[in-house]
């Protein structure tokens, strides 16, 4: 596992901006309905914070004191991308050993965690109908896995 390691001289040097040596990504297929990409946007991250829980940063609070929960401590970069692009992205973030999450086509059928542990475990890895996956690792090791995807619009 690499550690995320944070420049606080990030771009250009600039201290109000922060470089991270690790980077989320979350690529959801671009033929998918908004809310359906939102949904599976939401559900992927939530395998990278199990996932890696030194990733989120500390819980937040407001002027009144009111608390709400922590987020990740770095950026979350979303993609789009065609079924075919999906399908390379999750080769090589498993050939590069990188920690991923995925969501497949066959989850919108189902309504717990349960049975979507399920409906995947029943798919070969590569038959997959994959219509969304994350990944966290090494900068570069995740540029090259989304190789291919747009940012989302």
């Amino acid at each position: 596992m690499v550690r995320n390691v944070q420049d606080p001289g990030g771009p250009c040097g600039d201290p109000r901006f922060v470089s991270f040596s690790t980077k989320i990504a979350v690529v959801v297929r671009d033929d998918l309905p908004v809310w359906q990409r939102l949904n599976v946007c939401a559900f992927l991250v939530s395998g990278v914070a199990g996932a890696v829980p030194e990733l989120l940063g500390e819980a937040y609070e407001d002027a009144d004191g009111t608390k709400y929960l922590a987020m990740f401590g770095q950026p979350v970069l979303v993609f789009e991308a065609p079924a075919e692009v999906l399908t390379s992205a999750h080769r090589r973030a498993l050939d590069r050993g990188l920690p991923m999450s995925v969501f497949t086509a066959d989850l919108f059928a189902t309504g717990n965690d349960e049975d979507n542990r399920a409906a995947v475990r029943a798919v070969p890895r590569d038959r997959l109908d994959l219509v969304g996956l994350a990944v966290h690792g090494p900068r570069n090791a995740v540029d090259k896995v989304v190789k291919g995807a747009r940012m989302h619009p």
